[in-house]
C-alpha cells in the first residue's frame, strides 16, 4: 500500500510541474506534505519530517555554503574573463584540427564550478565565435561542450546534485569526487567528440553553419593581456576539489579509507581542511583574491559578481531543499525501510543489484519528472535504507553516482535543459531529441556501465 502512495504522490508531482507549470521548490513541498499524509503519519510530526534534520535542514543546512560558495568562484572567475582566457587557451593550443577537444576540456574544467545552465549562457558566446572563425557549425563544438557540463553536473562535488546525493547517503565526498572524476571524464568523451561523429551522420540537417543565433547575441570579448592567466584561472577553478581529493588519498594510504581514532595533529588538519564546507571557503577567499583584488577589480564589481553567482545557484539550491523534504518523509515514514525489507525477504542483495536498483529509480523519477536534482534526491531517499543495510562505504559512493547517472537519462520536454539546449544551438524539436535527449541517455548508460565496472573491481 506504501508504494501506491508513493506513486500517488510522484503522479502529483508531475501533475503540478507539468501540467499547471507550479514551481518545482513550491510543487516538491507541498507533494512532501501530502505523501507523509498519505503514509498515514502522525500530523503532528509531518513538519518535523520535511523540514527537520532528516528533510530540508538535512540536506540546506550542511550543502548550502557548498553551493552557494561554489557559484560565486565560478561567477568571480567568468567576470574576471578566467573563463575566457581557460577556453581561448587550450583553443590555440590545441589549434583548428582538435578544436572539439579544446572545447571539451576548457567546459569541463569550467563545468566543475559553475551549474550546467550558468556555464552554458557563459560558454555559447565563446564557442560560437570560434565556430564562425573555424568555419564549423556552432553544434559541431557544441556537443562536446555539452557533454562536458552535463557529466560534470551529475557526477562531480561540488555541483550541487551530486554532492546532495553523496551527503543524502552518507558517502565520502572526497571519494566520489575522485571516483566521479573518472566517470565523468569517460563520458563526456563518448557524449562529446566521439558521438558527433554519429549526430552527424543520422541527423547531418542539425549542422548548418550560422553566423548569427538570435539566442546567442552579441558575443562578449576580453581582452586576453587584462585576463588573469591561464594557471591562475585554472587554479581558481578547481581550487575546492584539491583539498579534498589531497586529504582523501592520504586518508585511503594512511588509515586505509576511515578517520582515524586517534588523529595526530596533522591529520586533523587535513581533515579540517578538506571539510567540503571549509575547503569551499578558503577556495571563495582565494578566488576573491585571484580574481578580483589581484585582477585589480573594485568592492563593487567583486560584491557585484558575488551576488549574481549566489542568485545564480538560488533557484537550484531551493530545488535541492525540496528534494530534501521528500527524503525526510521517506525515511520518517518508514517507506525508505520497507523498500530495504522487500529486498532483503528475497534474500541479500548483491552489490550490484543495489547499483542497478539505485540507478533505475533515478531514471525513471527522471523521466516522469524532468528535473535532474529531483530525480536524484528523491531516489537516494527510495534507497537510503537499503545502501545503510550493506554498511559499505564504496558501495555508497558507487550508489550515489549511479542515481547521478539515473537522473540524466531521456531529457525531454519536461526538462528545462532541453529547451535551453534547443534555444542556444536553433534546432527543431525533432533534431533536439536527436542531439540533446540522445546524448543525456548516452551520459547516463555509458556512466552506468563505468560505475559497475568499478563495482566490480573495488567491491
Amino acid at each position: 500500500m506504501e508504494f501506491v502512495m508513493l506513486a500517488i504522490a510522484i503522479l502529483i508531482l508531475l501533475v503540478l510541474i507539468v501540467k499547471f507549470k507550479l514551481n518545482t521548490f513550491v510543487s516538491l513541498v507541498v507533494t512532501a506534505f501530502i505523501l507523509a499524509l498519505l503514509l498515514g503519519m502522525n500530523p503532528m510530526d509531518v513538519p518535523s519530517a520535511v523540514l527537520g534534520d532528516q528533510g530540508m535542514g538535512n540536506i540546506l543546512g550542511s550543502n548550502a555554503v557548498i553551493f552557494i560558495f561554489g557559484g560565486m568562484i565560478g561567477r568571480l572567475v567568468a567576470d574576471a574573463g578566467g573563463s575566457y582566457r581557460i577556453a581561448k587557451t587550450l583553443i590555440n593550443w590545441f589549434g583548428i584540427k582538435r578544436l572539439q577537444w579544446a572545447v571539451l576540456i576548457a567546459s569541463f574544467i569550467i563545468g566543475i564550478s559553475m551549474i550546467f545552465g550558468v556555464g552554458m549562457v557563459l560558454l555559447i558566446p565563446i564557442v560560437f565565435a570560434v565556430a564562425i572563425e573555424a568555419g564549423v557549425p556552432l553544434l559541431y563544438l557544441g556537443i562536446s561542450m555539452t557533454a562536458a557540463l552535463s557529466s560534470a553536473q551529475g557526477f562531480l562535488p561540488p555541483q550541487p546534485a551530486p554532492t546532495a546525493v553523496a551527503t543524502s547517503l552518507g558517502a565520502n565526498i572526497g571519494l566520489t569526487l575522485i571516483l566521479g572524476l573518472i566517470v565523468s571524464i569517460i563520458t563526456a568523451v563518448v557524449a562529446g567528440p566521439l558521438f558527433t561523429k554519429l549526430a552527424q551522420k543520422y541527423a547531418p540537417d542539425a549542422f548548418q553553419f550560422k553566423t548569427e543565433i538570435k539566442a546567442v547575441g552579441e558575443v562578449k570579448e576580453y581582452d586576453l593581456d587584462k585576463t588573469p592567466s591561464f594557471f591562475l584561472s585554472v587554479i581558481t577553478s578547481v581550487f575546492p576539489l584539491i583539498f579534498m581529493i589531497i586529504a582523501t588519498v592520504y586518508k585511503m594510504i594512511y588509515t586505509g579509507g576511515v578517520t582515524s581514532k586517534n588523529p595526530s595533529g596533522f591529520d586533523k588538519v587535513i581533515e579540517f581542511m578538506a571539510t567540503p564546507a571549509v575547503a569551499m571557503t578558503i577556495a571563495l577567499l582565494f578566488a576573491i583574491f585571484s580574481m578580483g583584488v589581484w585582477q585589480k577589480k573594485s568592492a563593487k564589481e567583486i560584491g557585484d559578481s558575488l551576488n549574481n553567482g549566489m542568485s545564480a545557484v538560488a533557484g537550484i539550491l531551493l530545488i535541492v531543499g525540496g528534494g530534501g523534504a521528500w527524503r525526510g518523509v521517506l525515511v520518517t515514514g518508514g517507506l525508505s525501510d520497507k523498500v530495504a525489507s522487500l529486498f532483503q525477504a528475497n534474500g541479500h542483495m548483491s552489490a550490484i543489484t543495489v547499483i542497478i536498483f539505485a540507478w533505475a529509480v533515478a531514471a525513471v523519477l527522471r523521466i516522469s519528472v524532468g528535473s535532474a536534482t529531483v530525480a536524484g534526491m528523491t531516489a537516494a531517499g527510495i534507497v537510503l535504507s537499503i545502501v545503510q543495510s550493506q554498511n559499505n562505504p564504496t558501495l555508497a559512493v558507487l550508489v550515489a553516482l549511479a542515481i547521478g547517472a539515473g537522473s540524466l537519462i531521456a531529457s525531454h520536454v519536461n526538462d528545462a535543459g532541453f529547451w535551453i539546449f534547443q534555444e542556444f544551438f536553433d534546432l527543431t524539436i525533432k533534431q533536439t531529441f536527436q542531439i540533446w535527449t540522445v546524448l543525456e541517455t548516452i551520459i547516463s548508460l555509458v556512466g552506468m556501465v563505468v560505475i559497475l565496472i568499478m563495482a566490480m573491481i573495488l567491491i
